[in-house]
């Protein structure tokens, strides 16, 4: 029996939404478990997962999830407060990146030991500073009018295709990462495997959050 439109689009949305639920859950379970296996404290290095996996799993997840018609936490607030909070999240997101950069380049230093020579290091580097200026980017949404020729639906949209790809490098930072030494030493096995599932969910939601949003603004020009 063949399904309805009403159904079929019931069901997508039931699943977008238990995707979404399942993105906030590994956003925020993901540093934890870091959190538990890095022990932050115990040394400077300790300091450096932690702070990379807030950063790229859960403040920026989060800072994207909260445009989410379905899943966000701040859906029943107005579209300005959402932006304010987006800001916050990404900003938040930034700092923690950079302490995290500059942890782990000062204990290189330390003990002597080369920067950015592994694919991890290059692709971590290359993520933070993607993120800086995504962030200087988003300073012409508070100003449209400093690009006289782009209208805000189109920065909007541009905005939200590089945060993507940004937001794509962190991930693949933080499953380099976990191709380290460090980690494959401390997380073994199936566990291992489950590690790295945890970027690549977040990572297909938020891809089509965004593609979403791309396919109903080119339906709202016809």
């Amino acid at each position: 029996m063949a399904l309805t439109a009403e159904t079929e689009s019931r069901l997508y949305r039931s699943l977008r939404v238990a995707a979404g639920a399942a993105a906030h859950l590994v956003a925020l379970g993901f540093p934890a478990a870091v959190a538990v296996l890095a022990r932050p404290g115990s040394s400077l290095f300790s300091w450096h997962p932690l702070l990379m996996a807030l950063a790229f799993s859960f403040l920026m997840t989060e800072a994207l999830l909260i445009f989410s018609p379905e899943t966000s936490l701040l859906r029943s607030f107005s579209r300005k407060v959402r932006v304010r909070a987006h800001w916050a999240l990404q900003l938040l997101a930034l700092l923690c990146a950079l302490l995290g950069l500059g942890i782990i380049t000062y204990n290189k230093h330390l003990n002597g030991k080369g920067h950015f020579v592994t694919w991890h290091g290059l692709t971590g580097l290359l993520a933070v500073l993607y993120t800086g200026g995504q962030c200087a980017g988003g300073v012409l949404l508070l100003y449209p009018k400093l690009m006289k020729n782009w209208t805000l639906a189109k920065l909007k949209l541009y905005h939200a295709t590089s945060g993507l790809v940004g937001y794509l490098l962190g991930c693949a930072s933080l499953m380099l990462g976990m191709c380290s030494l460090w980690f494959t030493t401390a997380v073994t096995g199936a566990s291992w495997y489950l590690a790295m599932l945890c970027p690549l969910v977040t990572s297909l939601v938020i891809m089509n959050q965004v593609s979403n949003a791309y396919l109903y603004r080119k339906r709202s020009q016809h």
